[in-house]
């Protein structure tokens, strides 16, 4: 029975997957900032898929990968990784992880509509409706009206700009994934994606001096541990199971179980983060993953 639905199960715990990396990451960036979290859990991240790709490929580097590989998922490491997680993870410290995961299901209508515009895909209505339910379940959750009063938003805007861009930076970067990698193995495009995000981080630090900020991370035992563990939940685990998820089931029925990460997120966030959340965040969270599902079903 279980081996029947192995795609849907692989499905669903990569969901559990990054629901435990946005909340470690959560902590970690609370504690040390974004600069040190994106480094150290990429450098982590090309250890452990190194060792994959050794085990799996017979190569510890993407050594095979061509120019075009190279300079596509290099790109989309730039635009992903580094603007878009970076930005992603300044959000966490000012509306938490579980509101970020919400602005993050727009990652996919954007990348729909991205492929629409750069690769000359498809784009029905179904998906158009689709991104109108996605923006109608994120607006309901940040948006209040107290009794009397105009409505206003329940989260600092600036959290929340940190968190779109976090969005499109997830969503061009899946553009140009699908563009550079083409038939070429997805762990080590991981990995060229990964490489060139750490180099770029590199750069970036070494110009704001931020270098002593990265090593006093090492002397902050809660934030390591969250690093670590973010980074085995999700590049390495998160990614493994998803690839495994489409592998053996419908892409649209994974990509939706996949897509669940707002709604798992919230009872985590309730428990460790002590946040209050109400019946209308639950509903649009759940309005959002809707949205999400309709790209692929």
């Amino acid at each position: 029975m279980l081996s029947s639905h192995f795609g849907e199960i692989a499905a669903l715990l990569t969901a559990v997957f990054w629901t435990i990396t946005s909340l470690a990451f959560e902590g970690a960036t609370k504690r040390v900032g974004p600069f040190a979290v994106n480094f150290l859990r990429l450098f982590l991240a090309v250890i452990f898929l190194s060792l994959l790709s050794y085990f799996t490929r017979g190569l510890i580097f993407p050594t095979d990968a061509t120019a075009h590989n190279w300079i596509w998922l290099g790109l989309s490491g730039v635009v992903g990784f580094i603007i878009g997680d970076y930005f992603l993870f300044s959000s966490y410290p000012i509306i938490g992880s579980r509101v970020a995961m919400l602005i993050m299901t727009l990652a996919p209508p954007l990348a729909a509509f991205l492929g629409w515009v750069v690769l000359g895909e498809t784009m029905n209505m179904k998906a158009l409706l689709g991104m109108f339910f996605v923006l109608a379940g994120i607006s309901i959750a940040i948006w209040n009206k107290p009794d009397g009063e105009k409505i206003k938003l329940k989260f600092p805007i600036r959290g929340l700009i940190y968190a779109f861009i976090g969005a499109m930076g997830q969503g061009g970067g899946i553009v140009l994934s699908k563009y550079g990698m083409g038939e070429y193995n997805a762990f080590a495009a991981t990995q060229v994606r990964a490489i060139v995000a750490i180099v770029g981080f590199a750069i970036i630090i070494s110009i704001l001096g931020r270098w002593k900020n990265v090593r006093m991370t090492f002397s902050n035992k809660p934030a390591i541990k969250r690093i670590v563990l973010g980074s085995f939940f999700g590049p390495f685990l998160g990614v493994s199971f998803s690839l495994l998820a489409i592998q053996h089931t419908d892409v649209g029925i994974a990509s939706t179980l996949m897509a669940l990460v707002p709604v798992l997120i919230i009872l985590p966030s309730v428990i460790l983060f002590k946040q209050k959340v109400t019946l209308i965040e639950i509903a649009g969270a759940v309005l959002s993953v809707i949205g999400v599902s309709m790209f692929f079903i």
